[in-house]
């Protein structure tokens, strides 16, 4: 499928990583890729080896025109819910571009409120070089904070399954109740605080 690119020069690409999980941050992040660098192998980041996103987030730092990672936190995740959280986090990253994009290709099917022409594209991590170059520098930096965040409970094993609703961590809430970085507003987090009361 073709993504028919508009005449612009300054084309941002913007993804989130984060919104399944129940613990942790939503992280986007917006990048503009200069086309005097191309950078080969870009791609959805789950379709790819850790060892190959960790080479691609470094290369897509030192070539990229520009890009910001923005984020939201858990609390406005709990306040606003995932998916108005994960609007706002991608506005940040669009407005948080030191070249400003003059048009923003989203990945999903929503449009976050920015000032700038956009399209939303479904699949877009995979059709889209700039939305795959953005995927993968939000899944780094999301994942290193999962790894960093297992090293303060290990018991939790995040760097296993980065916080996502997995066997393995439904028994550690069980078993050792909710951390301050969980979702409050995620029903799974919600069930066990009910029966910690």
């Amino acid at each position: 499928m073709q993504i028919e690119r508009p005449d612009f020069k300054y084309i941002a690409g913007v993804d989130e990583v984060g919104r399944g999980p129940l613990v942790g941050d939503v992280v986007t992040a917006a990048v503009i890729l200069d086309p005097n660098k191309p950078i080969e192998g870009l791609t959805d980041s789950k379709k790819l080896s850790e060892k190959k996103r960790n080479a691609l987030a470094q290369e897509i730092k030192d070539k990229a025109l520009c890009y910001c990672i923005a984020r939201a936190s858990v609390e406005e995740i709990d306040e606003l819910n995932i998916l108005h959280a994960t609007m706002l986090a991608m506005k940040r990253a669009v407005e948080g571009l030191e070249v400003p994009a003059e048009f923003v290709f989203i990945d999903g099917n929503r449009l976050p409120q920015i000032n700038v022409p956009a399209q939303a594209v479904v699949k877009g991590d995979s059709l889209v070089p700039e939305i795959s170059a953005a995927s993968i520098l939000a899944k780094v930096t999301r994942d290193n904070e999962m790894i960093e965040l297992d090293a303060k409970f290990p018991e939790f094993g995040f760097a296993g399954h980065k916080g996502y609703p997995t066997k393995a961590h439904f028994e550690a809430l069980a078993t050792h109740g909710i951390t301050p970085y969980h979702r409050k507003s995620f029903k799974p987090v919600q069930r066990i605080l009910a029966e910690q009361s």
